[in-house]
């Protein structure tokens, strides 16, 4: 089974780039899903096709559907929070509390995540395309296994049942489902503006912090070759593509060198013909699985040094990024650009203090003292 998510600032052109990877599978022979989970709803568009709750055929070994997340909040929630009511009640809490307590944040971005991983279990497909929601709604889709399962955590302070108990073992399942790179990868779309690099870099640092892996991006909407440049458009078509070039040029500078690009259409591509013709410029004669080839690499790595260790946090970032470093008991808090995750430190460094950090094109460089208390 392998799962790839698309996702990218709104307006890019994911949705496009999504389908017609499913599309570019269906046609080398695998059975494939895609999946909508961007509330916008707009697949079934691109396929020119109507789509529904449940999986239905678009062509041979080609399904597809739009996950209703809110219709999934009132069926499969429902059970699951009438359980922990009860279980907090049994525990001395009041009703009142019990309720406000069991009202999870973003359920129903969590259980649409849900619905993916049951697709790919139960289901006989061999890949599933998943057309997230925007950068914004995907990166807390994403964030929502840890982040919910150290709610619980707090909440029910170890007091576990067996209705926490399932719903912990579940939200360990997604969080392994997304970190498994030789499962789950992402694939990043951006068109060439500066505005949406900037954002794309962002993307790039929070998804490293998750340990979730992105195997391609792909500059999509590019003006095209001047070729096709004809009558008094030339000049404006002309100095478009210069500065579509020019931040493409500063993107690889940058570090990101391996950016698949599409050029833009003068016709909405929809429809089976319009997605293959794409997909045969994304992906020319490699695999849509491959990605861009790179390996992916740990998000730590420990080495000892004269005074101690030092700590590499392999994140893409800008020359412009905002960093923090913080000890939150055994674990190191990195924030970048706002968003935050807390790792936890390998034994090892739990007795060590952070005395300096750099960034390089590697990511970040922690320094710890051994043994000498910590900060």
């Amino acid at each position: 089974m392998r799962i790839l998510l698309f996702t990218g600032k709104g307006g890019v052109g994911k949705t496009t780039l999504a389908a017609a990877t499913g599309a570019a599978l269906a046609a080398r022979g695998r059975k494939t899903l895609v999946v909508s989970t961007d509330p916008a709803h707009s697949l079934g568009d691109a396929f020119g096709h109507p789509l529904g709750a449940e999986p239905s055929e678009v062509d041979a070994l080609l399904s597809a559907v739009q996950i209703d997340s809110r219709t999934l909040v009132d069926t499969t929630w429902h059970q699951l929070r009438a359980e922990l009511q009860t279980t907090l009640a049994g525990a001395g809490l009041d009703t009142l509390d019990a309720e406000e307590l069991t009202v999870l944040p973003g359920v129903d971005e969590l259980l649409a995540l849900s619905e993916v991983r049951r697709l790919a279990e139960h289901g006989p497909w061999e890949t599933i395309v998943v057309d997230c929601g925007p950068t914004a709604e995907t990166l807390r889709l994403l964030a929502l296994p840890e982040a919910v399962s150290g709610y619980l955590a707090r909440v029910f302070d170890r007091r576990v049942t067996e209705s926490v108990r399932r719903l912990a073992a579940h939200l360990d399942g997604l969080r392994a489902l997304l970190t498994e790179p030789s499962v789950t990868t992402v694939r990043l779309v951006l068109t060439p503006e500066r505005v949406v690099v900037a954002e794309a870099r962002r993307t790039l640092s929070s998804l490293a912090l998750r340990g979730i892996a992105v195997d391609g991006l792909v500059a999509n909407r590019l003006m095209p070759a001047p070729g096709f440049w004809r009558g008094g458009a030339a000049s404006w078509l002309r100095t478009r593509r210069t500065q579509q070039d020019t931040v493409l040029a500063e993107l690889s500078a940058a570090g990101f060198e391996a950016v698949s690009r599409v050029e833009h259409r003068a016709v909405e591509p929809v429809g089976l013909p319009a997605l293959l013709e794409i997909a045969a410029e994304l992906y020319r004669d490699a695999d849509p699985l491959d990605g861009n080839g790179t390996p992916v690499t740990p998000l730590l790595r420990v080495r000892p040094a004269p005074e101690g260790y030092t700590l590499r946090i392999a994140i893409p970032l800008g020359r412009d990024a905002e960093v923090d470093l913080a000890r939150v008991d055994d674990d190191l808090a990195i924030t970048v650009d706002g968003f935050r995750r807390l790792i936890a430190l390998p034994e090892s460094l739990r007795p060590c203090r952070i005395t300096g950090a750099e960034s390089d094109a590697d990511g970040l460089l922690v320094s710890l003292a051994g043994n000498r208390g910590r900060r």
